[in-house]
């Protein structure tokens, strides 16, 4: 590519004439061509743009409120050695985040900052006990230009995350500080998510970016199963698109507007063959490089499109994939929690008005802690912590050691299965057993002390980044039938391809036999409570949070309960369940994850 050939003649009239005389017209391109490398409008004594314009594209995704550094696994990435061996680095923290953002941009007067969705949502409690006001504040301050929806967006639902975008006091809580929350100084887009009644999309369905003579057009979505993912509460009235479809609807609006250079906020991800941050899937053998519904999205989408912003399944990746003209297309992800952060360079053609996708080049950059903390962040988290400290510091518990949010079955998805199960029978004594999504469980618990506790407490601030999504403890009964059923729905129908394991209740037991497929993995004649095998035709009282009994992540068993009777929170449950059952001299042990036995 002629990096150098230099542009748009036309600015300079007096040069276009002199070189009309000496040349034959072919076309712009040749006369551009012509130029000399020190061109100038010799009228206005000015130097033409140079034909080829880089675009600075810092992009991440599924931050979820992570304002501080997030702790354990969630705050750490692998990194690939050039030996092949790996090493994990520290990473995240909007502190750092912020710095880094702001010494990436340093020399690229053309630069833009988007996201890929899950910018709130399953937040810790310094942003979500505030509604996540202030993850926005924090994203204004970074200049985040544009972002996508994610199915997290939709949490509290459209009406919130309509506040989200234009500002105001929360409608029940009212105002946390007293300046008014304003919003957030950037657009998110939700293109496939339409108002039922209108049939119109909730908010902007695409964003254009200009800089001088150059512009960018963004379209963004977030999934289409969002429905499947999220409390029905949160999505009541509203439809979501094929992401494919609508991308390509949007790709032709902009194009008619004169918009060639497009960029694709995808909230919808993939999951690379490697776990490490700096994997290059397009090297020569590198296997599958990436795999999952981000392949078939970007196999399909326009070929107008010229670059893909994805997330949704918290990996790290930057690889190209085929558009349907068979032309490779940069697609990526920047792992979760601000940990990571993606830098893309996309050359702009000021002849075309396109991106010239041959130059397009992509990485992945670790946002460590080795770098000074931005000041605008430490004050904006320390306001916020102030706030919350009276609630977060409040201890609601003791435990004797990690309770980990690991494995298939996880201690964290025991003691929450248990917890509820014990608020369950406070509610209604014939319950008899308790399920939790995977999903729904954020994070484990931590021994070691944090500042201002000791050794095994927990506090309600570390509660609520396990437990973050505000879901009820509902009571349904079931059949044994059905109850079978749903276990079988783990691993089938929806879940077949990813499976969704239940966490379960003290004295629910089976076999899942991972040797064979579909339903069939969950071994029948294994299912026990207390011992006894579960009758078909019997009834039992099962409790699970809201999001399953509207029969969420693809249990649509769990919808079809009967006698529904509605508790507290979920939080409220795992706290009251700690608080009752452990003291500082008599804590609480981690559950041991024995009540589904695997076979491989």
């Amino acid at each position: 590519m002629p990096a150098t050939s230099q542009s748009n003649p036309s600015r300079g009239r007096r040069t276009f004439r002199m070189l009309a005389a000496a040349i034959t017209l072919a076309s712009a391109g040749a006369l551009a061509a012509a130029l000399p490398a020190d061109a100038h409008d010799s009228k206005h004594s000015r130097p033409l743009p140079s034909r080829y314009q880089d675009v600075q594209l810092l992009s991440f995704n599924d931050l979820h409120g992570n304002l501080e550094p997030p702790s354990g696994s969630s705050g750490r990435v692998t990194e690939l050695q050039a030996d092949g061996t790996t090493k994990t680095i520290d990473a995240g923290g909007v502190e750092y985040l912020a710095t880094h953002l702001r010494q990436a941009r340093q020399g690229h007067p053309y630069s833009v900052t988007a996201a890929g969705g899950d910018m709130v949502g399953a937040s810790p409690l310094i942003s979500g006990l505030f509604h996540d006001e202030p993850t926005i504040e924090a994203l204004n301050k970074l200049d985040l230009d544009v972002t996508s929806v994610g199915n997290h967006e939709f949490d509290e639902g459209a009406k919130e995350l309509g506040r989200l975008q234009n500002g105001g006091c929360h409608p029940t809580d009212g105002c946390y500080t007293d300046t008014p929350f304003e919003g957030a100084d950037f657009p998110y887009l939700a293109a496939n998510v339409l108002n039922e009644k209108t049939g119109k999309p909730i908010l902007k369905p695409y964003w254009v970016w200009k800089k001088k003579d150059v512009k960018i057009g963004f379209i963004g979505v977030t999934l289409e199963g969002t429905p499947g993912i999220v409390s029905a509460e949160g999505v009541k009235g509203l439809t979501f698109k094929d992401e494919v479809e609508t991308i390509n609807k949007y790709a032709k609006v902009l194009q008619r507007q004169g918009v060639k250079s497009i960029v694709a906020l995808i909230h919808e991800g993939g999951f690379p063959a490697s776990t490490a941050y700096n994997y290059d899937c397009d090297a020569p053998g590198a296997g599958a490089g990436i795999s999952g519904p981000i392949v078939d999205i970007a196999k399909n989408v326009t070929p107008a499109v010229d670059a893909l912003v994805t997330g949704h399944t918290h990996n790290a990746y930057v690889c190209t994939i085929n558009d349907p003209a068979g032309r490779p297309r940069m697609v990526t992800s920047a792992s979760s929690f601000g940990r990571l952060y993606t830098d893309t360079t996309l050359t702009y053609d000021r002849f075309t008005g396109d991106i010239a996708r041959t130059a397009v080049k992509s990485a992945n950059h670790v946002v460590t802690r080795d770098v000074p903390k931005a000041p605008d962040m430490t004050q904006l988290i320390s306001k916020w912590n102030t706030l919350a400290a009276p609630i977060g510091n409040r201890p609601i518990g003791y435990i004797s050691a990690d309770v980990p949010n690991t494995g298939t079955e996880s201690p964290m998805g025991d003691l929450i299965a248990d917890a509820q199960l014990a608020y369950g029978k406070q509610l209604d004594p014939e319950t008899d057993l308790a399920l939790m999504n995977p999903g729904g469980v954020r994070a484990g618990l931590t021994y070691a002390a944090k500042a201002g506790e000791g050794d095994g407490v927990v506090t309600y601030a570390e509660g609520f980044t396990v437990q973050p999504f505000a879901n009820t403890v509902n009571l349904q009964d079931f059949t044994g039938a059905q109850v079978i059923q749903a276990l079988k729905e783990q691993v089938s129908g929806a879940n077949a391809a990813a499976p969704k394991i239940l966490q379960p209740s003290s004295g629910l037991t089976y076999t899942l036999d991972l040797t064979k497929s579909g339903a069939d993995r969950v071994v029948t004649d294994s299912i026990r409570l207390n011992g006894a095998p579960i009758d078909p035709a019997a009834t039992y009282r099962v409790a699970t949070n809201s999001f399953l009994a509207g029969g969420g992540d693809g249990f649509t068993t769990l919808g079809l309960g009967t006698n529904d009777l509605v508790g507290a929170d979920d939080l409220a449950a795992l706290a009251q369940y700690l608080t009752a059952g452990s003291s500082a001299t008599s804590p609480i042990a981690p559950p041991v994850p024995n009540r589904i036995t695997i076979v491989q």
